[in-house]
């Protein structure tokens, strides 16, 4: 069985409850990754549960550590996303794979797959803004060069930041 996009969606949400920014991230996290998965391909399946649950670790990273540092969220991510993706019963191979990225999603290289990079690119995506001075654009441009991991990912950004009204 593959669970949709809604029912996972409302998995998050009920996890983060009443913290509307990490559902926003969430979702502009997946909404980029599924723009880079119509340039790059991949595992549809995969990316959107990947980036629904990416940083669904978050809240007990913050309860057992008393720290939201990406680490944190890497380490306690995997075992939620796994209990809601086995309740909506997704395949255990599929599942594997999203706790997978969930557990590397701020460290590129460890996993090196094509679903993995998207994940990775639409977060960076989404952060950049929050990370890096956009407003120094030679800056900016090579960061985005060194950074991103895919071409569309590079493309996307560059358009969003680089190519200012």
């Amino acid at each position: 069985m593959i669970p949709d996009k809604e029912q996972m969606f409302e998995e998050m949400q009920a996890c983060f409850g009443d913290d509307r920014r990490r559902i926003k991230h969430a979702g502009s996290v997946t909404g980029y990754a599924e723009q880079l998965y119509e340039a790059e391909g991949g595992n549809y399946q995969v990316i959107v549960a990947a980036g629904i649950f990416h940083d669904i670790g978050v809240h007990e990273a913050e309860r057992k550590h008393g720290s939201s540092a990406g680490h944190y969220q890497e380490l306690e991510g995997p075992p939620i996303a796994r209990a809601i993706l086995e309740k909506l019963k997704m395949n255990k191979v599929l599942i594997d794979e999203v706790c997978d990225i969930v557990a590397h999603h701020h460290r590129p290289g460890i996993v090196d797959t094509l679903n993995f990079r998207i994940l990775y690119d639409a977060d960076m995506l989404v952060n950049l803004a929050e990370e890096v001075n956009t407003n120094d654009l030679g800056k900016l441009d090579r960061i985005i060069e060194r950074v991103f991991l895919t071409i569309a990912g590079k493309q996307l950004a560059k358009k969003l930041y680089l190519e200012k009204q």
